[in-house]
């Protein structure tokens, strides 16, 4: 498509002065631009789709150079992302050294605030506002926020605090296309389908409201009485009085098409001078433009490349997602306490199976990850077993949940992290690198990081019905490079011991755990080759640590080294160090794990270029610690 008005300096007075025409061809470039690029490059795509209007409106209305306009999640900013300056660059889209498929304030001056995590606009937007205010500066600031993440509790700690701002100016626009990954779930779902507002009621509430306040003395009475009849009528018609929102201290205008760009514009200039908190309701269809990702827009939030006219194709090929799917619903047959726990990720985790085969022990909470670990931790508190499968960046969100809710009841919560170590093209917010780091500070928690799938069905198993207190399972994203085989183990009791991969020699010892052994098994053949023959270890339990069975197998080396796809302080690496110097270890232990750094977004093998934990960087630091010595 050849591309008219995309692509020249759009200024934020030439998109105020668009035409409608001229806006609605924009907006059909914005749609081929990005679904050509998500293409080739994978990417958030029915998300995007859905707020192309909305995106236009935005900035025909307010000066990007100027105003903040945070974005939630930022799944929805590509948009955006094309009309501030990144058209020239937007082929590198979530590719290593281009841009973000986020918001980020280090890629643009546009960009108001990171994002990529749920729930967290409204927050970040009213902070802005406040700042603005002490300053005395006149920025407009606006937080656009899905209906999904509006199911995450942060948004409504923001919202109580933004409704007690009375004199607060500051837009929320909540974009409602009735999905976040997944379905939305939830009275937050359900209520939003029943709050409509006819068509004509912003202008008019407006036009009469100016109207009424240059009439002295009797105006502001009159003003009164109107808003105590039209909160009359409201109740008769929802049962409501007044609307959720304008009970948390808001003023609420719609719903209103997403899609009407001159409807939008006329709205949003309507609002943006209020000296009240505002949110503006609007509708969206996710997919919009693009009859696949219309018609499933679940299959399409996130995809990587694929053909435009054929569309997303499903991969039959098993990953640790699928492994761990038919995993659960295998110990769910024999253990009948067994329950599922999401968070708004039933297809992302895996845990769909389990929801259709067991509807009644299934929970999607939303965008709750908090809640889902407490509820979790009742569960157990009551005989239940639950499985929690949230993935590692997003099960941060519940750090004092899982200490104070789980493990000092030392409760049987079992939690499936999803997305364990590298994540690739979506980026440092959402690697998974922190996880062993934090549960290792926690009482009583048995960390798990199978290798394969065989190994990770073992430790669900393990976890299920071995286990007593808190155990976390930890793997990766995609598909194991390890083909099909036997169990490393034949039984479960074994499952701490330390499994030999490779054993040529006592020149070093190399312990790894989870998939990275075979980032570790391909830096011994380097070795190997360069005349150090040695032997890699494979950890399944990370803690607690088996430290006699792992001194017995370090025999007489005097070289040890760890590697772990996670970061370096309180990591795997450094618990073993210490453990194996009170074991009475006096040889030398060098720990390779990511460091004080962000790893942005690339694939999974230039992330690991980046930390320094591919295979050739690491033998070459072996080798030199090994010969120096």
């Amino acid at each position: 498509m050849d591309y008219k008005i995309l692509g020249t300096d759009l200024t934020p007075s030439m998109l105020a002065s668009l035409s409608k025409s001229d806006r609605e061809l924009l907006c059909k470039e914005l749609r081929d631009k990005i679904i050509t690029t998500v293409s080739h490059n994978g990417g958030h795509l029915a998300s995007n789709l859905g707020t192309v209007e909305l995106t236009v409106s935005l900035l025909s209305v307010f000066d990007y150079t100027k105003d903040k306009i945070v974005f939630d999640v930022g799944h929805q900013a590509y948009s955006y992302k094309l009309l501030t300056g990144r058209f020239k660059q937007f082929d590198t889209l979530r590719q290593q050294g281009g841009i973000s498929g986020f918001p980020r304030i280090s890629e643009s001056p546009y960009d108001a605030f990171d994002t990529g995590h749920s729930s967290t606009s409204i927050s970040a937007a009213l902070g802005m506002a406040r700042a603005r205010n002490i300053k005395g500066s006149d920025e407009y600031v606006v937080a656009v926020i899905g209906d999904g993440a509006m199911t995450g509790g942060l948004a409504y700690e923001a919202l109580n605090d933004l409704g007690h701002s009375k004199n607060t100016k500051m837009l929320v626009i909540l974009n409602d296309n009735e999905m976040s990954i997944d379905r939305n779930v939830g009275g937050m779902s359900k209520y939003l389908k029943e709050l409509r507002i006819s068509s004509g009621y912003l202008s008019a509430k407006k036009n009469t409201e100016s109207f009424l306040n240059r009439i002295p003395i009797l105006g502001k009475g009159i003003i009164a009485i109107i808003m105590a009849v039209k909160k009359f009528f409201r109740f008769l018609i929802y049962r409501k009085a007044p609307s959720m929102f304008e009970d948390l201290g808001l003023r609420y205008y719609g719903p209103i098409d997403g899609h009407d760009t001159e409807g939008l514009i006329k709205s949003l200039n309507a609002v943006k001078d209020l000296n009240v908190p505002v949110l503006l309701h609007i509708v969206t269809k996710k997919g919009k433009g693009y009859s696949f990702a219309e018609q499933n827009p679940s299959d399409y939030h996130g995809v990587g490349p694929f053909n435009i006219d054929e569309g997303v194709k499903s991969s039959s090929k098993l990953s640790y997602t699928g492994a761990f799917s038919g995993a659960l619903l295998e110990v769910a047959a024999r253990n009948k306490n067994v329950v599922g726990i999401c968070a708004a990720m039933a297809i992302g985790t895996g845990m769909d199976k389990f929801a259709f085969k067991y509807p009644s022990k299934f929970f999607d909470c939303g965008i709750a990850e908090e809640h889902c670990v407490t509820m979790a931790g009742g569960m157990a508190a009551s005989g239940m077993v639950p499985v929690v499968a949230i993935y590692s960046s997003f099960l941060q969100r519940s750090y004092d949940q899982i200490v104070h809710d789980v493990c000092f009841m030392n409760n049987h919560v079992v939690f499936a992290i999803d997305r364990a170590g590298f994540v690739g093209n979506d980026g440092h917010t959402h690697n998974g690198l922190h996880d062993i780091s934090y549960l290792n500070s926690m009482p009583g928690m048995t960390i798990l990081s199978p290798r394969d799938y065989t190994d990770l069905k073992m430790s669900l198993d393990y976890a299920v019905n071995v286990v007593k207190g808190p155990v976390a399972i930890r793997y990766p994203r995609g598909a194991s490079p390890y083909e099909e085989q036997g169990p490393l183990y034949k039984d479960p009791a074994l499952i701490s011991k330390p499994h030999i991969v490779s054993d040529e020699g006592d020149d070093y010892v190399f312990i790894s755990t989870g998939l990275f052994s075979k980032e570790c098994e391909k830096t011994a053949d380097i070795l190997s080759k360069r005349g150090l023959k040695g032997r890699v270890i494979s950890l399944t339990v990370l803690k607690p640590l088996n430290s006699s069975d792992i001194m017995d197998v370090i025999g007489d080396s005097r070289f040890v080294f760890t590697g772990e796809e996670g970061i370096l302080s309180g990591g795997f690496g450094e618990n073993l160090k210490l453990a194996l110097t009170r074991a009475g270890y006096s040889g030398t232990v060098d720990n390779y794990a990511v460091e004080d750094q962000m790893i942005r977004a690339g694939t999974v093998d230039q992330q690991l270029k980046c930390a320094g934990l591919d295979a050739e960087t690491m033998a070459d630091r072996i080798e030199e610690t090994i010969r120096r010595t």
